[in-house]
């Protein structure tokens, strides 16, 4: 459970190139990429990390995700819609969420505890099939179907229940990387760029599903389903950078 986790970590920068198709700016080739570049250099020099990979992936989507297994060795990708529509401030502010969530470290916590999560997932299951299979099914020696069966089951069932931990913490390092970006630029401009998003919620948000709890924004969920978003309702943010 935990192997699992750290091997995503480690291809995660390859996976969220070839997912989301992200063009990596070696050679600035116009002015906006010149200042994209700049404008992520002048962020991390500030945050104290490594100048991470400037990438643009294609979509219109207004979206953006940090990855990476180093704080110093990172990748920050913002969309070519994002790039187009929202005004340079707005971009520098959604830049430095991203940087925050590298400087923070937010993609090796979520990894640690998403591999404790999978392996006690994985333990509590057989613990609670061997049981079954002992206690119910009156079976003695070796490992009947039932042991199989209820495994199966157990982990399908504490699977879903562990996945709200993860989630919860995914939700709170949000409010930690906007607190992050309005240090690095200003609280205005942080709060204009998540009313700019809200604007546009409820447009479709493409980024590839590994790489959803990643981005700045994600699909509006609402009752039960809550539990199950990656980032807080945008409302919540925006209420708590007003309130810092």
């Amino acid at each position: 459970g935990m192997g699992g986790s750290f091997l995503s970590l480690l291809m995660s920068k390859w996976m969220a190139k070839r997912g989301a198709g992200v063009y990596v700016i070696e050679q600035p080739r116009n002015r906006d990429e010149q200042w994209l570049l700049t404008t992520v250099r002048e962020l991390a020099e500030e945050a104290g990390i490594g100048m991470p990979e400037v990438g643009i992936f294609p979509s219109q989507a207004s979206n953006a995700f940090a990855t990476g297994w180093n704080r110093n060795n990172a990748l920050v990708a913002v969309s070519a819609g994002m790039l187009q529509r929202f005004r340079p401030e707005e971009v520098r502010a959604v830049m430095a969420h991203e940087i925050g969530h590298v400087a923070n470290g937010d993609m090796v916590t979520l990894t640690l505890i998403q591999g404790v999560v999978n392996t006690f997932v994985m333990f509590l299951a057989r613990i609670i099939g061997h049981t079954v299979d002992r206690v119910v099914f009156k079976n003695e020696r070796g490992y009947g179907l039932g042991y199989f069966a209820v495994t199966m089951i157990a982990q399908l069932v504490l699977g879903i229940l562990a996945s709200i931990i993860v989630f919860w913490f995914s939700r709170w390092r949000e409010y930690r990387a906007d607190a992050a970006a309005a240090s690095l630029t200003t609280n205005g401009h942080m709060i204009a760029a998540l009313q700019r998003l809200q604007q546009e919620q409820g447009l479709p948000q493409d980024l590839p599903g590994e790489l959803t709890a990643f981005g700045i924004s994600e699909q509006l969920k609402q009752g039960a389903a809550s539990l199950f978003r990656s980032h807080p309702p945008l409302e919540d943010r925006i209420r708590a950078l007003q309130t810092a």
